[in-house]
């Protein structure tokens, strides 16, 4: 197996619950090293409770998890911040905080309780700051941030854990068209540049398509398909996923082919 191929974060026939409901079960997920992932499916499937599990947020009432082989809820909670980062759909940051006392916050998995800020920790904060294009904004309090401005720090935040894998739910939500693209363009660079393994709730399918090289489609608390884009991104699986009528028009974006997913009209029951 090529590194490339490594499984990092695993789960095995899990079952997630919310007190006596049983949210989702039998879920089989692998995820694999430096590779993009979008999970999609319609409102209720069980997408978001799966990424929780997997930030080990949510215990499984049955199943495995794994990090790189070893038991996920074995692991000390420290090392697991240190290697799993988990961005949330939103997330309520002290508005007096600035950009980057946010982006402090994202240091504190790797510093001892009594550990001063040093250097290291300096450093890495200016590099996410450069990197998620907040350097001009980093002292600026987070309550005179535009939406855009406010999830690229937390974007920022869960990057200096300098994380391994970063899971991101739902992260253009509630954002504009221009602010949806500045993320996620930069989501794909730091895939690109750093060999970061991303898996994220999307319910853009046209977003989900573009930006990831898999799909995981989920349905009713279970996954219906789990592959390369240009197998799960049909017209007839997402017609079944969502009770949609739908066309997939392949079009050319910037000297790019890339496949347009186009609803028509509700067709039935998902």
């Amino acid at each position: 197996m090529s590194k490339s191929e490594e499984v990092i974060l695993q789960g095995e026939d899990l079952r997630l619950e919310y007190g006596r409901n049983v949210v989702a079960e039998h879920l089989d997920l692998s995820v694999r090293r430096a590779e993009i992932t979008a999970i999609i499916g319609p409102n209720g499937s069980g997408k978001s409770t799966l990424l929780k599990a997997l930030a080990r947020l949510l215990p499984p009432a049955a199943g495995r998890l794994t990090f790189m082989g070893n038991d996920l809820w074995q692991l000390p909670e420290k090392q697991v911040a240190q290697k799993i980062a988990f961005m949330p759909q939103s997330a309520a940051l002290p508005a007096d905080l600035t950009v980057t006392e946010v982006v402090k916050m994202g240091r504190l998995p790797h510093r001892s309780f009594w550990s001063s800020f040093q250097a290291e920790d300096e450093a890495v904060c200016k590099e996410v700051l450069d990197r998620t294009g907040l350097a001009d904004l980093a002292q600026r309090p987070m309550c005179s941030l535009s939406g855009g401005e406010r999830q690229r720090a937390r974007l920022a935040l869960a990057l200096a854990q300098q994380p391994q894998v970063l899971l991101l739910d739902e992260p253009t939500t509630y954002l504009d068209i221009r602010h949806q693209l500045e993320l996620m363009d930069i989501v794909q660079h730091l895939h690109q540049q750093l060999g970061l393994t991303v898996l994220m709730v999307l319910h853009d399918l046209n977003q989900a398509a573009r930006y990831s090289q898999r799909l995981v489609a989920m349905k009713r608390g279970r996954i219906i398909a789990d592959g390369a884009v240009q197998e799960v991104f049909n017209s007839r699986l997402l017609r079944d996923l969502y009770g949609v009528e739908n066309e997939i028009k392949t079009v050319e974006v910037r000297g790019r082919m890339e496949n347009i997913f186009f609803p028509a009209a509700v067709c039935g029951e998902i």
